[in-house]
């Protein structure tokens, strides 16, 4: 039914006047809707309406910039780009480019992404194995916890795309028709443009009772029906692989007689019976001047049905002609020609250059922006960079973070796309180090005012306003339809929000203002204990940095993100709600440098965070994630030379792997020191040892050994 005329209306006027059932032929005449073919129904599946408002599950945070490599102190108000590499939740970082009013990313990201990859872990709980045969993750979430973890962020992710934008998943056999489905649901299934098989990796050895488990899946995805940038791939041909052709073909369609040039000289060509040359005589001319015809003897010899004209006769010949019929060879949806894995940085589930190589000329142009938020070892990062494309990558672990870093300003010396056997040998474009969700308060303390300002506006959400100033104050916005100020502690040194302050603040405004009003201001530079303190109608609310932040913004307890204490950990998926500040671990090391060895001896470790989530007390060395280090620190960049998760730091019957969280937890209670040593060979004049806790704390440390 397409539409009610009267006596239908009045008949539905009538039913709901004295209760009665409205029939089911009604149904979608009264609420018209599209009919979906097909949808996962699972629990804990958010509404996308949700996914996309301001919710707790999903919440923005604001940026901080930690660094800046190969650039300038990033010019925040300006046009320019930096790429981006992001530590953090990647919903609460998707939602932020979505809400886009962080300064740092405003109006230069939501809507202009051109490409997304990502690679996360396929929901499986399966075991992985890295390039020394250890077991190197698991997949923590499994079925439609999982299904559920992807698809918000893909919900966000089409708001980001560009309209002509493509995203590109990559999944396993066992999980990816759910993905598939996902997909379908949030892009519409008109939108796939294809599915690319793509090596698996490491090939295993197949039980009796399945094959051997050989290829992923790529689900490529337009956001607009047939709007997207496409450029089909062309490869270099493999060495000893055809390129040539025959120039005859079957029919006798135009004339037979060809001329050729052959060792200098002209010869003329007559094509066998029943046949003919595949090309003019002009096209022959252009080809020949290319120089791609080439002469072979045919295995038929005389045979071959080929004659040479002779004088007057044509002769039999054995001289048959082929051409290179491409330098390159047009590639199809089977991409099982190249590795899907590699293990160049030795992140586990790396993928390949090559692979991302295709993926990225095939959907995006030259400065196109490309994005990857689940970068782990930074592959589509370092591709975007070489092929002249902006990123943005973004991970929730510190060891992605790092290895990413390194790859980046280590590219000079990585292979060139264009040649393996060459270095590529330029430094990558500037990018800068952003943490989202959890924050150096230090920092925060020490930018400039109007930067101060931006990030703790995006902190708080206070929204601008025209107004300036409230009987002579600086108002600087608002929040829930109440004025706030932000407490200008940078020109009153000394002072604090104390009852003299409000009293004067409130003889100015307390008239002209409605009965709340917000001021932030920094923890320390509060006297009050209270959240509020009241002055006539008037209750002035203290927003504190850092300390009240949680309570006041989310009204949920912080749900921090754990770092990895194994391999086995390093790629769970995890979430985190809110945000939270830097609290460096307490550190107690030394170090002692031999003849052939230098040996770091670690005495203590404990986290600043006192508890876990369980209120059980943390003791030594309890809460260490990892520990990543820097042999030859040149003093300015952190380059990583490798990395211990804390069971790699155990004792050796301890370090055996296969052990699970909790086992790893109670070895590390009974260690009494760590000791880890370095060949003297292998070091620099200083070495840098960064102390990572479980809540991405860091402890930075650099020792003299030279």
């Amino acid at each position: 039914m397409e539409k009610l005329n009267k006596n239908d209306i009045e008949f539905l006027i009538d039913c709901l006047k004295n209760g009665k059932e409205i029939p089911e032929i009604y149904k979608y005449a009264i609420f018209p809707t599209k009919q979906k073919e097909y949808e996962l129904i699972y629990a804990g599946k958010m509404r996308k309406e949700d996914v996309l408002a301001d919710t707790e599950e999903a919440k923005p945070v604001p940026l901080q910039i930690e660094k800046v490599f190969n650039g300038k102190r990033y010019p925040l108000y300006s046009k320019d780009w930096y790429n981006l590499l992001v530590f953090g939740d990647n919903l609460q970082i998707l939602k932020t480019f979505y809400e886009n009013k962080d300064e740092l990313v405003k109006n230069k990201v939501k809507g202009r992404v051109k490409l997304i990859y990502i690679d996360p872990p396929f929901g499986t709980g399966d075991e992985y194995d890295g390039n020394k045969g250890q077991s190197a993750y698991s997949a923590k979430r499994k079925s439609a916890d999982f299904v559920e973890f992807i698809r918000r962020r893909l919900i966000l992710a089409k708001e980001i795309l560009s309209d002509d934008g493509v995203i590109v998943v990559r999944q396993g056999y066992n999980f990816g028709h759910y993905i598939k489905v996902i997909l379908d649901e949030i892009f519409d299934k008109g939108n796939l443009i294809n599915e690319i098989v793509v090596n698996r990796g490491k090939q295993r050895l197949g039980g009796s009772k399945r094959y051997v488990i050989a290829y992923d899946h790529l689900f490529c995805y337009s956001k607009v029906f047939n709007n997207y940038y496409f450029s089909k791939f062309r490869r270099e041909r493999y060495e000893g692989e055809a390129d040539r052709t025959n120039l005859i073909m079957k029919g006798q369609h135009n004339q037979r007689d060809r001329v050729f040039i052959y060792k200098g000289e002209k010869i003329i060509l007559r094509s066998p019976d029943r046949k003919h040359w595949k090309f003019s005589q002009e096209k022959i001319n252009e080809m020949t001047e290319k120089g791609i015809i080439y002469f072979t003897k045919s295995r038929y010899g005389l045979n071959s049905g080929i004659k040479i004209k002779q004088g007057d006769k044509f002769l039999p010949t054995d001289i048959v002609p082929s051409y290179v019929f491409d330098e390159k060879k047009a590639i199809d949806s089977n991409w099982t020609d190249i590795p899907g894995y590699t293990q160049e940085t030795g992140y586990p589930t790396e993928n390949s250059e090559l692979l991302l190589e295709r993926v990225i000329k095939t959907f995006s142009d030259v400065d196109d922006l490309v994005m990857d938020f689940f970068c782990g070892s930074g592959t589509t990062m370092a591709v975007s960079d070489k092929l002249q494309r902006r990123w943005i990558g973004c991970d929730i672990g510190k060891l992605a973070i790092y290895t990413t870093q390194k790859r980046l300003l280590e590219i000079e010396q990585s292979k060139d796309l264009n040649n393996p056997k060459k270095k590529y040998g330029k430094p990558a474009k500037s990018f800068a180090v952003v943490t989202s969700g959890l924050y150096d308060l230090g920092k925060i303390f020490a930018l400039q005012k109007d930067d101060y300002k931006r990030f703790v506006k995006n902190l708080f959400e206070i929204e601008e306003i025209k107004t300036q100033k409230i009987g002579g104050v600086e108002i600087d916005g608002k929040k829930r339809e109440f004025y706030a100020k932000i407490f200008p502690y940078w020109d009153l040194d000394n002072a604090s929000v104390d009852e003299k302050y409000l009293q004067e603040l409130h003889k100015n405004i307390g008239a002209k203002i409605d009965g709340r009003f917000y001021i932030i201001a920094p923890a320390n530079n509060v006297n009050f204990i209270s959240d509020y303190h009241q002055i006539g109608d008037v209750r002035y609310y203290f927003l504190k940095v850092p300390y009240q932040i949680i309570k006041e913004l989310h009204k949920v307890q912080f749900k921090k993100f754990r770092q990895p204490q194994s391999k086995s950990q390093i790629n769970d998926l995890d979430e985190a709600i809110g945000f939270h500040f830097i609290r460096q671990p307490e550190v107690k090391s030394e170090i002692k440098k031999l003849k052939n060895r230098v040996v770091l001896k670690i005495k203590k470790f404990e986290s600043a965070y006192a508890q876990d989530e369980t209120g059980e007390k943390l003791k030594n060395f309890e809460s260490l994630a990892m520990m990543l280090v820097d042999l030859n620190y040149d003093g300015e960049k952190f380059m990583m030379t490798d990395y211990y998760f804390a069971q790699d730091l155990l004792n050796h019957a301890a370090s055996d792997e296969g052990k699970s969280e909790e086992e790893i937890k109670k070895e590390l209670k009974k260690q009494k020191e760590i000791i880890r040593e370095f060949p003297k060979k292998d070091c620099g004049e200083e070495i840098m040892a960064i102390y990572v806790d479980i809540y991405g704390n860091e402890f930075r440390e650099v020792f003299k050994v030279k």
